[in-house]
């Protein structure tokens, strides 16, 4: 697991810069409009390899969510409900709507594509996009562990981020003790820049957090060129 989930808030998406006088057409003098909101974003569905799919949240993941509300570490990074409740799992499942609809980010579940049980949750998180970085987290329940998930589940969005939406940077953040996550971003390509003491509230405790970046100019994932064209 890597990047504490956000909380809801409105940010920019891609191509919602602030419109000039010019633009909107005002007169000198006269009151600007409004800037415009940041745009919704269209979740896409998408193959995480022959084995698992992302697609964005259905209230049919309840299920999920309450199986993650049992985990003893889910709830302290995210916005899992603990104890869990089924209304509180529903607006759990809205605020992923909400996430994409305000611009904030993308949030998917990941699929198992056998069955279509959905094993976990990825998000890729746009607050920053105005300075040129986005930051990607994900969790998955005990029993999707060591399978492979995340890494299919990253490496897929990762790939798309960088080469389809041309994002210049995407940061990880991993607690140090977290070796099974930290060797996850390495093998995708992500490198460690360093180490941000009391960096996040995890619980009742702040804890320090490692920081890994890819940069859109770094290479290929996945064998194929990041950049866009």
């Amino acid at each position: 697991m890597a990047a504490p989930e956000p909380d809801p808030g409105r940010a920019p998406g891609p191509g919602s810069a602030p419109r000039t006088t010019a633009e909107t057409g005002n007169a000198p003098g006269s009151a600007p409009d409004p800037a415009p909101g940041p745009e919704p974003l269209t979740v896409p569905s998408m193959s995480a390899g022959p084995d698992f799919v992302l697609r964005p949240w259905e209230m049919s993941d309840l299920p999920l969510v309450r199986e993650a509300s049992l985990d003893p570490y889910i709830p302290l990074i995210t916005t899992i409900p603990a104890p869990y409740s089924e209304a509180a799992a529903e607006a759990f499942v809205r605020r992923q709507w909400e996430r994409a609809a305000t611009g904030a980010g993308y949030p998917f579940a990941i699929v198992r594509s056998r069955d279509r049980r959905p094993v976990g949750a990825i998000g890729l998180w746009l607050r920053e996009l105005p300075e040129g970085r986005a930051s990607l987290g994900y969790w998955l329940t005990d029993l999707a562990r060591g399978q492979g998930v995340a890494r299919a589940a990253l490496r897929t969005v990762t790939g798309w981020a960088l080469r389809d939406l041309g994002v210049p940077r995407l940061q990880l953040y991993i607690e140090p003790w977290n070796t099974a996550s930290a060797r996850i971003a390495e093998d995708i390509g992500f490198r460690r820049e360093g180490l941000l003491r009391g960096w996040q509230q995890v619980g009742d405790e702040r804890r320090d957090m490692a920081v890994y970046a890819l940069l859109n100019s770094d290479g290929p994932v996945d064998g194929r060129a990041v950049a866009a064209h």
